[in-house]
């Protein structure tokens, strides 16, 4: 499984991935992310899927562009439709084969940035199928893999005019929920994330023991604070114990 997390904000764009590749009882990492950097030109693909229609997809959308075989994006749709568009080739390539082996056809994908036509920066969320939906001010962020343990924490405290520091640890604390509850998440981690207008898609990678105090100091708060939760209301419960 995997844990990846797209967040637009009003001053940009935040991603995380965990690395881990879990292949039957095997587990093994690999980067989750790619990123494209040029003038005006600047967004980042993040996956969860088979690894292998990843990478077969990654490399065709890189030699398109390396080789101008698509025409160079001037929208950030653009550049979604196109890696698209290797997505399906992949599946044409593979799906059968695939499904004769016992495997589903499966790769989604978050995708973030800003080109030189875009009014400002901009997340998608890419379905296998090929078609999309864009991450909106209302609902500014997206999950793709294990999403059932991050989601809670940003429903309740993310919000479009949240802060990048904000943002940040929010993200942080959402996969920490997931690595905590599965076993298919876990470290190293990638962060990019991006600054409106700024053109360059940033990363940083950490390990456990660069963010361990930081984990230890939010299950601390967390313990402490279900400990000075009001009491008065269970009352009602213990009265009706033996």
């Amino acid at each position: 499984m995997t844990y990846c997390l797209g967040i637009k904000l009003k001053s940009g764009i935040i991603g995380i991935s965990d690395t881990r590749i879990t292949s039957g009882n095997e587990t093994t990492q690999a980067k989750k992310v790619f990123t494209v950097n040029r003038e005006k030109h600047s967004f980042f693909i993040m996956t969860s899927g088979l690894r292998s229609v990843r990478d077969k997809a990654i490399t065709y959308f890189k030699e398109a562009l390396d080789e101008g075989k698509e025409a160079s994006p001037n929208k950030i749709y653009k550049a979604v439709n196109a890696f698209a568009s290797q997505i399906k080739r992949v599946a044409i390539e593979d799906k059968e084969g695939l499904k004769q082996a016992g495997l589903t056809f499966n790769l989604n994908a978050i995708i973030g940035g800003q080109l030189e036509d875009d009014d400002e920066h901009k997340v998608y969320l890419l379905y296998p199928e090929g078609n999309w939906v864009e991450v909106t001010e209302s609902s500014p962020f997206v999950i793709i893999g294990n999403n059932g343990y991050g989601k809670p924490i940003l429903d309740r405290v993310l919000k479009y005019n949240s802060s990048f520091t904000f943002a940040i640890k929010a993200a942080f604390l959402s996969y920490e929920a997931t690595r905590i509850s599965s076993n298919d998440v876990d470290y190293p981690i990638d962060f990019v994330y991006y600054r409106k207008d700024s053109f360059d898609v940033i990363e940083k990678r950490y390990i456990q023991d660069e963010l361990a105090a930081v984990s230890k100091f939010w299950n601390k708060k967390l313990s402490d604070s279900i400990g000075q939760l009001p009491e008065s209301w269970i009352e009602k419960i213990l009265h009706t114990l033996p």
